[in-house]
């Protein structure tokens, strides 16, 4: 799949002082969604799940990680405050062109602690956050060496599609799509902004209604964490579940995913 091709969305960039630059790419008309993309992918292929909410009324904005082009600044020494702030700057830009729109910011798998550090840091902005297949507070570590053997050039395609179906994708679902599409140092970068950040910086994700939006199928929710977020946080949190999906959920089920979005948002503003 080559989500780029034929996208009909609009390409916008924002300059930011140190170099940094952020293309998005934006469509639709109505509340505003901020899709922020997992470790070390890029938000291109979010366009079916952007292009589902769309039809349900909602503007998505794509916008994608510093290294991965458009998008460029420094990948060192970064937290994930810093790139809170570049998708902070992707909601000042579109109300500033006058949509004057709740905003909802969106993260799938890594993208959630993005996104909840952006609740955290500017809660003046962020009207909602959905949690696209967030992990629990603890999953086997096994998992984690998937990623890193999927990052690895030097693994065989048949081991790194075996790690894809082990963390990603739920049987009968295709994980071949998943082959390409890594970026190695973007990787290397978001994980050193997971050391060089607090937990504590993120982990009460403002003060904005929460939808935990899960893979039915998904490792990286164990049995018994499906209502950690709930049990924490209280009526802030809606809990649901994508069947059928596992934590590649977005891209395995965009029209049930943009479904379960649109179902709270409108249960909130009825």
């Amino acid at each position: 799949m080559s989500p780029a091709e034929t996208d009909a969305a609009a390409l916008r960039l924002i300059d930011r002082p140190g170099g940094i630059r952020i293309g998005y790419r934006v469509a639709g008309d109505g509340p505003l969604v901020i899709l922020i993309a997992s470790t070390g992918r890029c938000a291109a292929e979010l366009r079916p799940l952007a292009e589902a909410l769309n039809r349900h009324g909602f503007r998505v904005a794509r916008p994608e990680p510093r290294g991965i082009a458009p998008s460029v600044g420094p990948m060192t020494g970064v937290t994930f405050h810093d790139f809170a702030a570049d998708f902070a700057a992707v909601i000042e830009a579109e109300r500033a062109a006058g949509t004057g729109l709740p905003a909802i910011v969106a993260g799938h798998a890594y993208g959630t602690w993005i996104a909840r550090t952006l609740a955290s840091d500017r809660p003046d902005l962020i009207d909602g956050v959905v949690l696209l297949a967030s992990g629990a507070r603890a999953w086997p570590a096994h998992l984690s060496a998937a990623i890193t053997a999927i990052n690895d050039p030097a693994t065989a395609p048949q081991d790194r599609l075996a790690a894809l179906r082990l963390g990603f994708f739920a049987e009968g679902n295709d994980a071949t799509e998943w082959l390409d599409g890594w970026h190695p140092a973007v990787v290397a970068s978001q994980r050193a902004a997971r050391a060089a950040t607090a937990q504590e910086d993120w982990w009460s994700t403002g003060v904005a209604p929460i939808l935990d939006l899960m893979g039915g199928a998904d490792p990286f929710r164990p049995a018994g964490s499906e209502r950690e977020l709930v049990d924490e946080f209280g009526p802030r949190v809606t809990a649901a579940a994508v069947e059928g999906a596992s934590h590649a959920m977005p891209a395995e089920k965009p029209d049930e995913a943009a479904a379960a979005i649109a179902a709270w948002w409108r249960g909130l503003h009825p």
